[in-house]
C-alpha cells in the first residue's frame, strides 16, 4: 500500500544553545490523518523541535518543508497562518481578559468596524462544546482552573483553519473525564484529515491515540514506530536508553509502616477549614511519613495544602506544630515552622523565569535568613552545583536562564529551592506532572528516601498508582471534603476510585 505525501517533514535538524546541543540531525514526519507521539525524557529535545517547527527558535541546520514547500516561519503567528497551531504545555493565555477573548485575542470577529461581542460569546460556546466544556464565556479566565485553562487554549487552537495541530502536554492539568473527551476530539480531528502532532509523559494515553510514534533521546534522533509495532515496555527502553527498573522496593517501603506507629506526631490538623475552598478536616502527619492526597481535579488537594502551608488561611481549627499550636497564615509562617510547598503551578508560583538556575534554587533560603543576611556568591555556587549534580538537573551550568530548562528540569529546580533550607514537612502538589518516566521515578526514588531520613511528605498527584506506590497513608477527597483516610498496606486504584465515586468509605 502506497504511503501518503508527508504533510510535514523535517530534516536533518540542528539547533545548538550555548554550551548545549539541543537536537543534532533529527527527521521528523507527520501524514494528514494521523495523530503522531513525539516521545522522550525530559530535555530530549521535544519542546525545542515544536519551537524550530513554529520559528519560536531558528534552526542552525537542515528543512523543513509544509504541504511539500520549503518553509521558514519568524514566530508561532507566521505558522499559524500558514496552517501550524500550536498548544504549549505551559498555557500562555491573558487572564485578565475573558475565556472568550482569550479563544479570538488577535482574531476578533467584527461588524461594521467594531468587535461583535455576542457573536464572539456565540462561538466560543460552541468551540468549548466540542470539549464538552460549559461555561460563562464573558467570565475571567483568570478565575478559571489551571484545566479549564488548558482546554480553552485548545479551543482557540482549533479554531483555525489548522493543517497541523500541535500539542504539548495537553492533558497534563486534566482530569479523566476531560482526557477521555478530548482524545474523542482528537479522533474526529484525525478522521477529518488533520495532522496531530501529541505530545504526552501518558504512555496509556499515546498507545489510545498515537498512530505513530518518534522518539527523541538526548537530542538525537532513536527512531519512528507505528504503535502497533512496540510495547510500552519497549517505548521506554527507547526513551531512557536502559531497561526501565521497577519500583518494587517503593512499594514495600510504602507499605511498611512498622517505624511509624511510634514516630512523633509534627503536624496536626483539627477541624481546619476555609470556606468555598475545603471543608472542617482533621489530618496528622508523622515523622518521616508519607500521607498522600489522592481526589478528582478541584476536590480541595491543592487547598487544603496551602493551608497546612500558611498560603492561605483558615477560618476555623487549630493547626498544631511538635506540640504547639500554631496560627498558619502566611507561608513566612510555614517557613519558620521548616514546612516547604512545592506548587501544582511552577509556572506562575513557582520559579522566576527571568533569574538563573543558581539563583532559583537559593530564592527561599536567602529569603529564610532575610535580605540583610545576604548568601555569599561562593555559598550559592556551592548549593547550586551540588544540587544540580544531586537532581541531575539539565544542562548542567547553574547559569542557565530557568526558563530555557523543560518543564522536567525546571520542576527540579522547584524541588532543590526547598530541600537546601532543610524542610521537615515537604509539601509536593503534583511534582511529576509533565515529567517523563525516568524523571519521574527519580523524584519518587528522591521522595521514598527523604522519607526513610525522617523528613515528612505530603504528597499530592492525579495519578493514583503513584500516590499508591509513595504514600504510608492516603487521604481522600471529594468535593472539597476528606471523605476518608487509609493506611496504605492492601489499597488498590479501583478502591479508591469507589470512594471517590460514593463519597465515602465502607
Amino acid at each position: 500500500m502506497t504511503e501518503p505525501e508527508a504533510i510535514l517533514r523535517m530534516t536533518g535538524i540542528r539547533k545548538e544553545f550555548p554550551g548545549v546541543v539541543a537536537l543534532d540531525d533529527v527527521d521528523f514526519r507527520m501524514f494528514p490523518g494521523e495523530v503522531h507521539a513525539l516521545m522522550g525524557e525530559n530535555g530530549a529535545g521535544k519542546s525545542t523541535l515544536i519551537k524550530t517547527l513554529t520559528g519560536v527558535h531558528g534552526i542552525d541546520a537542515g528543512t523543513i518543508e509544509l504541504g511539500g514547500s520549503a518553509v521558514s516561519f519568524a514566530g508561532p503567528p507566521e505558522a499559524q497562518r500558514a496552517g501550524v497551531s500550536t498548544v504549549y504545555q505551559e498555557v500562555n493565555l491573558c487572564p485578565n481578559l475573558s475565556v472568550a477573548e482569550n479563544i479570538f485575542i488577535g482574531r476578533e470577529p467584527r461588524r461594521f468596524g467594531r468587535i461583535h461581542w455576542a457573536g464572539m460569546r456565540r462561538r466560543a460556546e460552541v468551540l468549548l462544546g466540542a470539549l464538552d466544556l460549559r461555561l460563562d464565556v464573558s467570565a475571567g479566565l483568570g478565575s478559571q482552573s489551571i484545566a479549564v485553562q488548558q482546554m480553552v487554549a485548545i479551543a482557540r487552537a482549533l479554531d483555525v483553519s489548522a493543517r497541523v495541530l500541535v500539542l504539548d502536554e495537553p492533558t497534563s492539568s486534566l482530569d479523566a473525564g476531560e482526557v477521555e473527551q478530548l482524545l474523542k476530539v482528537l479522533r474526529s480531528l484525525r478522521e477529518d484529515g488533520m495532522a496531530i502532532l501529541f505530545v504526552s509523559h501518558f504512555i496509556d494515553q499515546v498507545f489510545a491515540i498515537a498512530d505513530r510514534m518518534t522518539v527523541l533521546r538526548n537530542g538525537k534522533l532513536v527512531g519512528e514506530y507505528r504503535t502497533s509495532d512496540i510495547t510500552p515496555v519497549e517505548l521506554v527502553t527507547r526513551m531512557i536508553g536502559k531497561e526501565l527498573e521497577v519500583l518494587d522496593d517503593l512499594e514495600e517501603s510504602a507499605h511498611d509502616r512498622s517505624d511509624l506507629a511510634a514516630a512523633p506526631v509534627f503536624l496536626q490538623a483539627d477541624g481546619l477549614s476555609r470556606k468555598g475552598a475545603v471543608a472542617p478536616f482533621s489530618l496528622e502527619i508523622r515523622q518521616g511519613e508519607v500521607v498522600g492526597l489522592a481526589g478528582l481535579l478541584g476536590s480541595g488537594r491543592t487547598e487544603l495544602a496551602r493551608l497546612l502551608f500558611g498560603a492561605d488561611h483558615s477560618d476555623s481549627g487549630t493547626l498544631t506544630v511538635d506540640g504547639a499550636v500554631v496560627p498558619m497564615r502566611t507561608p513566612r509562617a510555614g517557613m519558620d515552622h521548616r514546612i516547604a510547598f512545592s506548587p501544582e503551578d511552577r509556572k506562575t508560583e513557582g520559579l522566576v523565569g527571568e533569574l538563573t538556575v543558581r539563583e532559583n534554587i537559593v530564592l527561599a533560603l536567602q529569603a529564610a535568613r532575610g535580605w540583610s543576611r545576604p548568601l555569599s556568591r561562593k555559598r550559592q555556587d556551592e548549593l547550586a552545583a551540588r544540587y544540580v549534580a544531586a537532581l541531575d538537573i539539565r544542562p548542567t551550568s547553574p547559569e542557565t536562564l530557568v526558563r530555557n530548562l523543560s518543564g522536567g528540569n525546571q520542576q527540579k529546580v522547584l524541588l532543590a529551592r526547598w530541600l537546601i533550607t532543610e524542610p521537615r514537612l515537604l509539601i509536593l502538589d503534583e511534582p511529576t506532572r509533565g515529567i517523563d518516566i525516568g524523571a519521574k521515578t527519580e523524584i519518587q526514588r528522591l521522595v521514598a528516601k527523604l522519607s526513610g531520613d525522617g523528613m515528612a511528605v505530603l504528597f499530592i498527584s492525579a495519578e493514583l498508582e503513584e500516590v499508591l506506590r509513595l504514600s504510608h497513608r492516603v487521604t481522600v477527597l471529594r468535593d472539597r471534603k476528606v471523605v476518608a483516610q487509609l493506611d496504605n498496606e492492601s489499597l488498590t486504584a479501583d478502591e479508591i476510585m469507589s470512594i471517590i465515586a460514593e463519597g465515602s468509605s465502607a
